[in-house]
This record gives structure tokens, C-alpha cells and sequence, in this order.
């Protein structure tokens, strides 16, 4: 068992560009202190600079901070692609062993309209390495959680709805910040 019957585990997933570390970011901003979040991008590709693979170490790794996180006393946002057939055993147990409330949500968010917040974004570096070529080739339609956790979240939902509508769901919008 992890956490406690107080923390929070909220896990945001989606494809690239579909508004997960901006939704996770929202979270933060509007809640405060003593909220944790877990990047798949920071930890794999920063910290260990590893590719997006079956069986890669950053699964464990991802596993474990949240773990800890949550262990501390910290509500915790698992945010990423965290495609289902590499990270689906890790995040069901993860959402399993914790002991307070955990949601999961999917970003539905179609090909076309990923395009378009893709080249929206404001970091022209990032939009070179980064092209819609690599876009289409990581893109999956729908890539559910097997077992059925996932709150589907569509395109319609600006990003000021979807952070009111997570805090809500998961009470955190009751819940006093702690200034650590």
C-alpha cells in the first residue's frame, strides 16, 4: 500500500500536444503547495535521456517517485504519452496499492486538432526537433487503460474546465494547501 487515505493520485494521460503538462501545471497553480508532479518527459528524457520503450527503465522509475511522493505526504500528478501497452501494469497497481482517492483521466484529443496546438506552442527550438511527422508516427487513437479507469476527457474541454473539473472530481478543490 502507498499514500494515505488523505493523498490524492491524479494520472493525465494523452497523446503528445494534447495538454498534459499544461493540465498538470493548472493543477499546481491552482491548488498550491503540496502537489507533486511526476513528468514521464523530465524523468526519461532528462534524467535518464532514454528512449520511449517496452520494458525501459523509466517505468520504474516513474513507479517509484510517485510512490514516494505520495508516501510523503504529497498529492501526486502522473502526467505523460504513458502509452497503455508499456505503462498499463505499472499505473493500474500504482492506482491499486494507493490508499486514498486516485482518477485517471485520457485526453481525446483527434490528430488534426494536435497539429494545430503542436505548432501553437512558443518554443520555436522545441518545434524543429519536434515535427508533425513525429506527431503522426506517436499519435494513437484512444489508447484506453485495459482496465477501464480512464475518464475520457475530449478536445472540447479548455484547459481552465478540465483543471476545475480534475480538483473537483478529486476534492482537492476542499483541500488545504500545505506551505512545506
Amino acid at each position: 500500500m502507498v499514500g494515505t487515505d488523505e493523498t490524492r493520485l491524479i494520472v493525465v494521460r494523452g497523446n503528445s500536444a494534447s495538454g498534459k503538462s499544461s493540465i498538470a501545471a493548472g493543477l499546481r497553480e491552482q491548488f498550491g503547495r503540496n502537489l507533486a508532479l511526476v513528468g514521464q518527459d523530465n524523468l526519461r528524457r532528462i534524467v535518464l535521456r532514454e528512449r520511449d520503450r517496452p520494458g525501459a527503465a523509466n517505468i520504474g522509475l516513474i513507479d517509484m517517485t510517485a510512490r514516494y511522493a505520495l508516501d510523503a505526504g504529497f498529492h501526486t500528478v502522473v502526467e505523460g504519452i504513458l502509452y497503455a501497452d508499456r505503462y498499463a501494469a505499472m499505473l493500474e497497481a500504482l492506482v491499486r496499492d494507493h490508499r486514498g482517492i486516485s482518477r485517471c483521466y485520457y485526453l481525446d484529443v483527434s490528430l488534426q486538432e494536435t497539429l494545430v496546438r503542436h505548432a501553437s506552442k512558443p518554443d520555436l527550438e522545441y518545434l524543429t526537433q519536434v515535427t508533425d511527422e513525429h506527431l503522426r508516427a506517436w499519435y494513437r487513437e484512444r489508447d484506453l487503460l485495459p482496465s477501464g479507469v480512464e475518464t475520457v476527457i475530449d478536445a472540447s474541454s479548455g484547459l481552465d474546465n478540465t483543471v476545475k473539473y480534475i480538483l473537483r472530481e478529486t476534492g482537492l478543490d476542499e483541500v488545504p494547501a500545505v506551505d512545506r
